[in-house]
C-alpha cells in the first residue's frame, strides 16, 4: 500500500507525514507500506526544514536524505491513498487528478471518517496489506459520500513554515496524532472501528 502526503513546499508538514510513516512501517518490518510526499507550489531539492526535521527526530524518524518534489498527476494515479495536509491542497490534487477523488481526502478529515466506520465492517487482514487498504480506504470514502465533502471543524494543518521550534513540534504532534491511528487501522494493529 502506497501513500502520498501533499502540502505546499513540502519541507514540512507532507516530509513530516510521509517520514513518520516511513519510521513506523520500518520499526513494524512492514515493506508493504509505503509513503512518498510532494507540494503543490514545492521547494524543489531542498532538505526538510531543519525544525521540522528536530520535530521529526523528537518523534523517532529521521529527515535522512529527503528532497522536496513538486506535485504531479502521477503522483495521486500511483497512490492507494492521497491525503493532503489542508483542505486547499486536496482541491489542487483534485483539480490536476480528478479520478484520485475517491482515495484522497485532507489527513484530519481521514482520521475523522475513521473514528465514524461502522463496527460490523469487515476488511481483509493485516497480512494482505492491498487488499485491506483498499477496501478501508472505500470504507473513508463511503463515509465522507454520507456526510458530505465539508469536514465539519477544522481539518486543515497549519503551515509552519517562518515559526518557531515549538510550533513545528505542535504541527508535527497534530500529524502523528492523526497519523498513527490510520496507519495502526491499516496494518490491523488497531481495530477498523474506533466508535
Amino acid at each position: 500500500m502506497h501513500v502520498a502526503f501533499v502540502c505546499t513546499g513540502n519541507i514540512c508538514r507532507s516530509a513530516l507525514a510521509e517520514r513518520i510513516t516511513t519510521a513506523f512501517a520500518e520499526e513494524l518490518g512492514r515493506g508493504d507500506l509505503t509513503a512518498s510526499s510532494s507540494g503543490t507550489a514545492a521547494v524543489v531539492g531542498s532538505a526538510m526544514d531543519p525544525r521540522a526535521a528536530q520535530a521529526l527526530t523528537d518523534l523517532g524518524g529521521h529527515a535522512g536524505s529527503f528532497r522536496a518534489r513538486q506535485f504531479v498527476p502521477e503522483h495521486a494515479a500511483e497512490a492507494d491513498l492521497v491525503l493532503a495536509l489542508t483542505r486547499a491542497h486536496r482541491r489542487d490534487v483534485l483539480q490536476v487528478a480528478p479520478r484520485a477523488m475517491a482515495r484522497t481526502f485532507t489527513l484530519l478529515e481521514a482520521r475523522d471518517l475513521l473514528a465514524h466506520l461502522p463496527r460490523d465492517l469487515v476488511v481483509p487482514p493485516a497480512r494482505d496489506l492491498d487488499a485491506r487498504g483498499a477496501a478501508l480506504v472505500a470504507a473513508l470514502g463511503r463515509g465522507r459520500a454520507a456526510r458530505g465533502l465539508v469536514t465539519p471543524g477544522d481539518d486543515d494543518v497549519l503551515d509552519p513554515v517562518g515559526r518557531s521550534s515549538a510550533v513545528h513540534r505542535a504541527v508535527a504532534d497534530r500529524i502523528a496524532d492523526a497519523l498513527f491511528p490510520l496507519l495502526q487501522t491499516f496494518l490491523g494493529t488497531r481495530a477498523p472501528a474506533l466508535v
